[in-house]
Order: structure tokens, then sequence, then C-alpha cells
């Protein structure tokens, strides 16, 4: 367990992903910020995805994705395999997608909701305002950070920038994810070296070889004023999306 104090009595955020929780002590604490880590193929957009899902299907509780990585019609898409139908819930107001992608690759957007010109700071805080306000949303998706670097040449902007889009998912009260690459050739846990400090929570995913065969892993390295395991879990990725083995901690 963790030594961060106990915490057992915050109000908790479930995630909904099967054996996760119990890991957690009983899920995130309520309004706090979590990133999760991991390398190319680690399952970090479907956690996402998966814990947005749950959130607006089994706990009427609304979310906001925000995705830099792949276009709305990827995401709805690549959901479509477990089930999830993305755009449902957008129509029933219970999910937002931002498109922060199709910018970045210079392609126009015919999204709602969308980053239409170079990533702007202010810009993205007022679509993910008005987003959040327009569904009364619970859950945010920031997927992922490595995109910040893209606009920030100087590091100390990049830091100053991911503490900011942090704080602000602090002050709209939503309980929320950031995701971010382990940049395992560096030796620091995050790409820019201070995710894991502005976030109040860190769950770092694993891909490795094992037995010849690669295997999925995960391990909740932080999690402020809760307690919580430090073991590692497998996990798998299937048709019902991702499931934890807490009875299997290695």
């Amino acid at each position: 367990m963790s030594s961060e104090g106990k915490g057992l009595s915050a109000p908790r955020v479930s995630t909904g992903i099967p054996g996760l929780d119990s890991i957690l002590h009983g899920g995130f604490i309520k309004g706090t910020n979590i990133l999760v880590l991991g390398g190319t193929g680690t399952g970090k957009t479907i956690f996402c995805m998966q814990y947005l899902y749950n959130g607006a299907t089994l706990y009427n509780e609304p979310g906001v994705f925000v995705t830099f990585e792949e276009r709305p019609k990827e995401l709805r898409l690549e959901a479509k395999q477990f089930n999830w139908d993305l755009r449902s819930l957008e129509e029933k107001s219970k999910l937002v997608i931002i498109d922060a992608a199709s910018s970045k690759a210079g392609i126009p957007s015919d999204e709602e909701y969308a980053i239409r010109r170079e990533l702007d700071q202010n810009i993205l805080a007022q679509e993910i305002y008005r987003a959040t306000r327009k569904t009364d949303a619970q859950r945010v998706v920031i997927d992922s950070l490595s995109a910040i670097g893209i606009k920030f040449e100087d590091l100390t902007a990049i830091r100053t920038a991911v503490y900011k889009l942090s704080t602000l998912l602090r002050e709209l009260n939503v309980t929320s994810i950031m995701t971010s690459e382990m940049p395992y050739e560096s030796g620091q846990m995050s790409r820019f070296g201070v995710e894991e400090y502005v976030a109040q929570g860190v769950i770092m995913l694993y891909l490795r070889e094992e037995d010849g065969e690669l295997r999925r892993s995960l391990v909740a390295q932080k999690l402020r004023a809760s307690s919580h395991s430090l073991r590692r879990y497998p996990f798998e990725v299937s048709s019902r999306g991702i499931t934890v083995m807490p009875g299997g901690g290695l």
C-alpha cells in the first residue's frame, strides 16, 4: 500500500474498468487529475475511452474527450470494436469530443468542438470550458500531452503549459485523465519530466515481452491522499475493453 495518507473517506469516482477500482481502493479521488503513462500500444487511448464510456453509461457522469492523436471519426470507429457507441452518447449530450487532431495534421474539421487553427492554449481552455458546461461533464480526458511539445520548443514553456492545463481541470472540479508517452530510452518517467509532478495520480502502462509473448501490465505509481496497491498487475484487452487481473499482482 502507499504511505501517502489513508484518504478512504474521500469521495471516489469508479473507473468502471474491471479489476482496477480494487487496486485503487475504490477508484480515483473525485476532482483529481490522473496521469496515464505508457509507450506505443500499451492501451492509453482505450483506457481513456473506457473511462468516459463507463462514466456516461454506468454512472450518469458525462465526459469530454480532447483528442490530439486521433480524429473523432477514428475514435468512434475504434470504439465500435468494443461495442461502445460514442456517437449515441454525443447525441444525448453525455459525451463531447474536442477535435485537436485535425488542426495538428493541417486538415479542416467539421466537428462542433474543435481547435481550428494552430494550437493555442487559451482556445483549448475555452473549448474545454464550453464543453464541460454544456454537458455538466464530470470526467475529462486529454489524449495526449505529447502534442503540446509541437507548440513549444522551450522545455520551461512546455512545463508551464502542462501545469496550467492541469490547474484548469482541477478548477473545473472534474475527475480527469491526461496521457503522455513514457520515454524508456531517456531514463525519465514522462516525456517532459513534469507531468508526474502536477498530477495527483500516476498510472503506468507497460507492454513487455515475457516468454516470447508481449504482455500488458500496469502500476498505480502515485495516488495522493489515498492508499493503493503498488504492485504491478497484468491486464488484457478484449472485445469488452481492458480487464485488470487484481489477483495476479507481479
